[in-house]
């Protein structure tokens, strides 16, 4: 060997660590291929996934839009149905009452006087009318009797609450329906029945 030959010279130890070295290299750089591969994989994956859950949470969305919606609609239906029922019921009660303070400026300036009718056939009454006409007799009314003015402002004043009384209730069961819809048809179940509108003077 020659002079210039002496440092060059690769012994088999130094041959072995760089084939080491060698395919250490290549297995790192194999792995990290085979890394960002899965990594692509994975993130695919992900997305798929992420695309899904978007999917499901606008599905999910839409259906919590449509309810609220759909709540609202009841809501607003009922506060109108409220709102109506109200009107009329407040007009009932004016008209009750407009027609009250009539009939009490009437019975006040003796215009109307207020009667109640007599049993005849009681011997406590003191009414000597015969039950039964003759052939040629004259045609007797039912007996009457008229009220003092001030009792008669006392038994209006009664009538007036009980007309208001009637016409609350009417409005609380129009109310009650409702709220609660649960008004039933054909006959599955029975409503209570409804107070007859006041009797008109």
């Amino acid at each position: 060997m020659g002079a210039g030959e002496e440092g060059v010279g690769v012994t088999p130890v130094q041959k072995l660590v760089g084939l080491v070295v060698l395919i250490v290299v290549q297995m790192a750089g194999a792995a990290g291929v085979t890394w960002q591969v899965q990594d692509w994989r994975m993130g695919k994956k992900l997305a798929e996934q992420a695309n899904l859950h978007k999917d499901d949470l606008a599905a999910i969305s839409n259906a919590a839009a449509n309810q609220v919606r759909t709540e609202q609609d009841k809501r607003l239906a009922t506060e109108q149905a409220l709102a109506t029922s109200d009107q009329q019921h407040t007009k009932e009660l004016s008209d009750a009452q407009h027609t009250q303070a009539a009939l009490r400026d009437r019975l006040a300036t003796a215009d109307v006087r207020l009667s109640v009718l007599l049993d005849a056939t009681d011997p406590a009454s003191g009414c000597n009318v015969p039950s039964a006409t003759g052939a040629v007799g004259v045609v007797h009314a039912a007996p009457r009797a008229q009220l003092d003015p001030a009792h008669a402002q006392r038994i209006l004043a009664i009538t007036s609450d009980g007309d208001r009384g009637l016409i609350a209730l009417r409005a609380c069961q129009a109310y009650v329906r409702v709220v609660s819809g649960s008004r039933l048809r054909g006959g599955q179940a029975s409503e209570p029945p409804m107070p007859e509108a006041p009797e008109q003077y």
